[in-house]
């Protein structure tokens, strides 16, 4: 049974999850947030709510583009306005790939294209000591080293100020970061089993040098600790959304104070 399966539906805590592109689907994240006691309320960019209101908690998934492609993906101004109101407001973050590239980018940091730290597949990705503090990494903390699914060519490569590293890898420096008290980026997919991996394109791979078919394998050789890894983190922020109580963080405070580039969050508030 569920945290939430005694609850009237009104106090549920509910979670948006932002899908911005058809084949970056929430996955597996459904069902772990229903399990932790979480309703996850997928929609399109395209379908977003005015504001947060009404929820708990924002994930922000993958693309396959730059967090700033207003061109290609219209609806991106909008969701980086609600990913600036998820900061003001101190509503719990998880931005996953490019979700993450967007939390950087409107917090004053830097996301380059093509940025030469290319990762697809299971990856090894270790955590920094500083994850042991950390209300959704901590209990991953003593493993050291996590297996994620990678698919990206972009990156976050100039950490907002006053943002927190919380993993890296040898191949890509930011894998996983905490803005402020409660929102957190990371470069991977925890989102992804896998199976995901033979829906990719095999031809588009080959090209930049991957076998699919050895992607494939090495994931499932990974799957066991993939899976349990992921789900913990899940979880963590799971609790993180239902607990509204994030004191053992630090006492809160406005998380723009921590921001270098305040201006740049005003533009993206006024949606320039």
């Amino acid at each position: 049974m569920s945290p939430a399966a005694d609850l009237p539906d009104d106090e549920v805590p509910r979670v948006l999850v932002v899908q911005n592109s058809p084949t970056s689907h929430a996955g597996r994240l459904v069902d772990w947030f229903q399990e932790a006691g979480v309703v996850p309320v997928v929609l399109a960019g395209s379908e977003l709510p005015v504001s947060l209101d009404g929820y708990d908690g924002l994930v922000t998934l993958g693309g396959g583009f730059m967090p700033d492609a207003d061109d290609h993906a219209p609806w991106l101004p909008h969701e980086r306005r609600l990913t600036v109101q998820s900061l003001q407001r101190e509503v719990p973050l998880l931005g996953i790939c490019l979700g993450a590239q967007l939390l950087a980018l409107c917090a004053g940091g830097e996301v380059t294209e093509r940025s030469g730290e290319t990762e697809r597949g299971s990856c090894s990705v270790d955590l920094l000591p500083v994850a042991a503090d950390d209300p959704v990494f901590g209990g991953l903390a003593e493993e050291g080293r996590l297996l994620m699914i990678q698919n990206h060519s972009d990156s976050v490569t100039t950490l907002p100020a006053g943002a927190d590293l919380l993993a890296t890898s040898t191949v890509c420096r930011v894998q996983a970061f905490r803005v402020g008290v409660c929102a957190w980026g990371v470069q991977f997919h925890p989102e992804v089993g896998p199976e995901r991996l033979a829906q990719w394109d095999e031809a588009a791979l080959a090209v930049d040098g991957y076998d699919r078919a050895a992607l494939i394998e090495s994931a499932q050789a990974d799957a066991a600790d993939n899976e349990r890894q992921s789900r913990r983190l899940v979880a963590a922020f799971a609790d993180v959304v239902r607990a509204h109580d994030l004191t053992f963080i630090g006492p809160p405070a406005s998380v723009l104070e921590r921001f270098a580039s305040k201006e740049a969050t005003r533009r993206l508030l006024a949606g320039h």
